[in-house]
C-alpha cells in the first residue's frame, strides 16, 4: 500500500521527506523537461560509494507497492520502503558552487559522509566491500 503524505497538513518533524525551495524549482524544471506525465522525484539508497551507502535520484512516473509519496512545494517525492528508514526526515536540495551544481540530500540519519556528498554511513560502520563500492571519483 502506498503511503501519501500531504506536507501542508503534516507537522514538519513528522514529514518523511522534503525538498528545499531551490531544489523544488530545479526538480520542477527537470520534471517538465522529462516528458513524463505525473512524474516526480524518486530518491533511493543503494549499497556502495566510499562511505557504505549511495544516494540515487531519478525522474519517475511509476508508483510501486510500498512506496511513500510526499507532495512538497509542488513536487511529488517518492521513496521505496527499503530506502525510507535511511532517509527519514531528509531534505533534497540543489546547491551551486564554483564547481557547478547539483542535487544533494541533507540527511539527519547520516553519521558520516564523503567529500563528494553522494555517499554516507548511518552507524559509523566501515564502508561495504564488493560490487558497487568505490571512491568519490567513480560518481
Amino acid at each position: 500500500m502506498t503511503q501519501l503524505v500531504d506536507s501542508p497538513n503534516t507537522p514538519p518533524l513528522a514529514q518523511p521527506l522534503s525538498i528545499s525551495e531551490n531544489g523544488a524549482k530545479r526538480a520542477l524544471d527537470a520534471i517538465a523537461g522529462s516528458g513524463k506525465e505525473n512524474a516526480g522525484v524518486r530518491l533511493f539508497v543503494k549499497s556502495g560509494g566510499c562511505s557504505g551507502y549511495q544516494y540515487g535520484m531519478a525522474i519517475d512516473d511509476r508508483e510501486l507497492e510500498g512506496d511513500t509519496v510526499v507532495y512538497d512545494r509542488g513536487v511529488r517525492l517518492v521513496v521505496d520502503p527499503m530506502s525510507l528508514p535511511l532517509v527519514m526526515g531528509a531534505e533534497i536540495d540543489f546547491i551551486e558552487n564554483m564547481m557547478g551544481g547539483g542535487f544533494t540530500v541533507n540527511n539527519p540519519n547520516a553519521t558520516s559522509g564523503c567529500g563528494c556528498g553522494h555517499s554516507f554511513r548511518t552507524d559509523g560502520s566501515a564502508a561495504q566491500d564488493g560490487e558497487g563500492s568505490g571512491g568519490c571519483a567513480s560518481h
